[in-house]
């Protein structure tokens, strides 16, 4: 193996802070992440890969099943859903939980159960939705499951629909967020209702608990979570110049200090933390790899899909970008071969491997060529 260093010029022009000795954010959340909701990619984790008890957070879930069945007309705005007996007593004003306060035997409007899910973190709304599309709660907490698979959020494990606790009911911080920009991105037509600061449904006024909500300018969603097995978290989200950041924290251990954080980490996401695009796909790279018993001795090297990185600022000058790939390659060689790998790091930053192409064929030597290079490689070793 033969591993190249190759300090490409664009990421020396990125490079204007001096390196200080906290390289990345620092949090007492014991689940973290920061994602670009432009691109999806991750900014910064802390155990953000780690399946977690999220709580109400989850409820998006259950919001997402929901849009999904709007959209697909098996649901509208204007049906309403009766309200059973169980989701009165696990969800109601029976259950000492948060709830939308819906009476045992009534009838509640779609849109109005959403916004009860949304703002008010209602669990009686969740399990009306729930046994309305599911049949029961537990079969829609399968349907759930199985629809974060196909959405790609592997850690997802849902056993209910409201975030009440169960060992088998858990998601990891870095999926909470690609929820959170599914929601975002394929139903902007309801993400409004997730900045809705108040919501009263029969007679009682609740308020939404995200504490970003007209403290932190931008700050437009999404979902604040609490149990004792989970501490105080949040998915939060928020725009500012055009860039859309969302951050995810677990594991608070009050309310108070989860609002702090939530400052905090938003701030930290949109000032400190930048998406660098470092090679377009197709773009050449500045290393010519060695060839054997090719008609030339080197060929040229491409990406084969666009190189990002998302770092903390202070992260920039230890960026580095190496060619790495089994050499020489041997001819013959065609345009387009995947002949080795762009490796990406930095200080606390998961190191990204992306291929690397050739850039052009390479025909194998002739008969002569061929018996002259294999003599060469013997009296060489």
């Amino acid at each position: 193996m033969r591993v190249f260093s190759a300090f490409v010029f664009l990421i020396s022009l990125l490079v204007s802070a001096p390196l200080q000795a906290q390289t990345t954010y620092q949090t007492e959340a014991s689940h973290a992440a920061i994602l670009d909701a432009e691109t999806g990619e991750v900014l910064y984790s802390l155990n953000g890969d780690e399946a977690m008890p999220p709580a109400s957070m989850s409820k998006m879930m259950t919001v997402l099943m929901v849009l999904e069945a709007l959209e697909a007309g098996s649901l509208s705005l204007d049906d309403e859903l009766p309200v059973s007996e169980h989701a009165w007593r696990t969800g109601g004003a029976a259950s000492g939980s948060s709830t939308m306060f819906l009476e045992v035997n009534s009838r509640a409007r779609v849109e109005d159960l959403l916004r009860g899910v949304i703002i008010q973190s209602g669990n009686d709304a969740c399990i009306v939705l729930a046994e309305a599309l599911g049949g029961t709660e537990e079969a829609f907490a399968d349907m759930m499951t199985d629809r974060a698979h196909e959405l790609g959020l592997t850690s997802a494990s849902f056993a209910n629909a409201t975030g009440w606790p169960d060992p088998d009911h858990r998601i990891s911080a870095i999926d909470l967020a690609r929820l959170a920009r599914i929601l975002i991105e394929d139903h902007p037509e309801y993400y409004g209702i997730w900045a809705e600061r108040e919501f009263t449904y029969n007679g009682i006024r609740q308020y939404n608990r995200n504490p970003l909500l007209g403290v932190f300018s931008g700050a437009d969603g999404l979902k604040t979570g609490h149990t004792e097995e989970s501490g105080y978290g949040l998915v939060g989200s928020a725009e500012r110049d055009g860039e859309r950041r969302i951050i995810v924290f677990n594991g608070m251990d009050s309310n108070a200090a989860r609002a702090t954080e939530a400052e905090r980490m938003m701030r930290a996401a949109l000032s400190d933390y930048s998406l660098y695009r470092l090679f377009e796909a197709g773009d050449a790279v500045d290393h010519r790899a060695e060839v054997f018993m090719g008609d030339t001795e080197t060929v040229a090297l491409r990406v084969a899909s666009d190189v990002t990185a998302g770092l903390h600022r202070r992260a920039r000058r230890d960026l580095t970008v190496t060619v790495s790939y089994d050499g020489p390659l041997v001819a013959p060689i065609q345009e387009g071969d995947v002949v080795g790998s762009l490796i990406v790091e930095a200080p606390d930053y998961d190191a990204r491997e992306y291929d690397l192409v050739a850039a052009e064929s390479v025909a194998e030597k002739g008969l002569i060529g061929r018996i002259g290079a294999a003599i060469v490689h013997m009296l060489r070793g």
